[in-house]
């Protein structure tokens, strides 16, 4: 049997060809997530819901699978994390909020049938923020218990960044995937608006909410997310499409090495000045594979118009809470919906004309590099647990609907992470993850020469 600390430490892609081969069997590798959560979780607290011996149950069935030769998903005995709005049958699913404790759906959502499909372990329900906004629910940073993992999708990036599963889901509306994995030091993906199915999901925002997912690396998200994106009937916004192939186009070396745009967002003066000097020598070190470039100054709209949108269909999505329980909800939540029920619809519907013209602004750009390069945070995570971080490098990328990846890049003076966020057009999820994964293993090559 293989021992417990040498199965964390590999690489997932080698975790998943072990499984494939029967090298592992998916209980010795769910047994081993299960004791590092058993060993951590006191001091993380990434956690809603958890039954070991669900875990167990789902593993040993994988395994009788295996025995008895039938086909194995793409996902076969990898244990993953979901966030705790993703409605899963028969296990409580919460959404941070109190009002509904003790909810129970009785059907799976989209993104739960792709992973039991696929033959992941569904480890449990991770903690996320308060109805998915920014009203904190005690999950630490892995890296430093004093500081936030950020939010909203909390429990998932400190999860994976403290081994707790190799591979989570969140969600995003503002920038609830991209900045939690930059502060706990993991690779976050939020694709193409759309491109994975939002049925069964708690809906803050249709115009907005997008899945996403956490991995060590450029890879891993690409070998989740590849399962789950498709279409759904119930969800608008997807649409029929081949599958992709992001797993195969992200580890694939690139045919010329890639050039990148360095930009610095709205926002760039609230950034840490050690984040300002981490990037000045980024590009020093690409030097002719980085251009610095500058958005138009109609961005500097973007942080209102996504905040108009969000405040205003929150409202809406949210009423109930609002109307049922407003002592409950945190002062954050109601303060955004109190904001949200004051927009008129004039501005509102205004408000989602400019996605397409800010996207626009972009053409330029993206015609002369493969990806923008920019922070995924305007630090290390900050101190305290009260508040989830800036997210003012994040809802613009949100608002245009375009992937982003974080890379972790760069480490703070107190050792906590801070990440690089790549973003490419829309629709090219592939060739952004195969970037990011580029750099990804450029990063670890400069950093293994510096060790030498």
């Amino acid at each position: 049997m293989a021992n417990n600390a040498d199965i964390l430490a590999l690489d997932t892609s080698d975790l998943r060809a072990r499984l494939a081969q029967g090298a592992l069997s998916a209980v010795e590798v769910t047994e081993a997530y299960l004791a590092q959560i058993a060993r951590r979780e006191a001091d993380v607290g990434a956690w809603a819901w958890i039954d070991p011996d669900y875990a167990r149950a789902q593993a040993q069935h994988l395994d009788a699978q295996r025995k008895a030769g039938r086909p194995l998903g793409r996902l076969h005995g990898l244990p993953v994390g979901l966030k705790d709005v993703i409605d899963t049958a028969k296990i409580p699913t919460e959404n941070g909020c109190p009002l509904d404790a003790g909810r129970v759906p009785s059907r799976d959502a989209y993104v739960v049938e792709r992973l039991k499909a696929e033959g992941a372990v569904l480890m449990g329900k991770t903690v996320t923020t308060e109805l998915a906004f920014m009203q904190a629910r005690g999950t630490r940073n892995p890296h430093n218990p004093g500081h936030t993992p950020g939010g909203s999708s909390s429990g998932s990036a400190a999860a994976v960044a403290d081994l707790h599963v190799p591979l989570a889901v969140g969600t995003q509306t503002g920038g609830s995937v991209i900045r939690p994995a930059s502060f706990c030091g993991v690779t976050g993906f939020k694709p193409s608006f759309g491109a994975i199915p939002r049925r069964g999901v708690l809906m803050q925002s249709h115009s907005l909410d997008t899945m996403g997912v956490f991995g060590r690396s450029p890879s891993d998200a690409a070998m989740l997310a590849e399962v789950l994106f498709g279409y759904d009937s119930a969800d608008p916004a997807t649409q029929t499409a081949p599958q992709p192939q992001l797993y195969a186009t992200a580890t694939a070396t690139p045919p010329v090495k890639p050039v990148f745009a360095m930009v610095q967002p709205p926002g760039w003066d609230r950034a840490d000045p050690q984040l300002h000097a981490a990037f000045a020598e980024l590009a020093e070190a690409l030097g002719e594979q980085c251009f610095s470039v500058e958005l138009p100054s109609i961005f500097d709209q973007a942080a209102e118009i996504r905040e108009r949108i969000n405040f205003a269909e929150m409202a809406r999505y949210y009423y109930r809470y609002r109307r049922d329980g407003a002592d409950v909800l945190g002062p954050r939540t109601n303060e955004a919906l109190e904001k949200g029920e004051a927009i008129l619809a004039r501005d509102y519907l205004a408000a989602l004309d400019w996605r397409d013209v800010l996207y626009a602004g972009l053409d330029e750009i993206f015609a002369r590099c493969d990806a923008i390069l920019c922070p995924a945070a305007t630090g290390p995570a900050p101190q305290g647990l009260e508040y989830t971080g800036d997210a003012i490098f994040n809802g613009l990328w949100t608002l245009l609907g375009t992937p982003a990846v974080t890379v972790p890049a760069f480490t703070a003076e107190n050792g906590l992470p801070m990440g690089l966020q790549l973003v490419g057009p829309r629709g090219q999820d592939g060739r952004l993850l195969r970037n990011a994964n580029w750099i990804y293993r450029w990063l670890e090559t400069a950093t293994d020469e510096g060790k030498d």
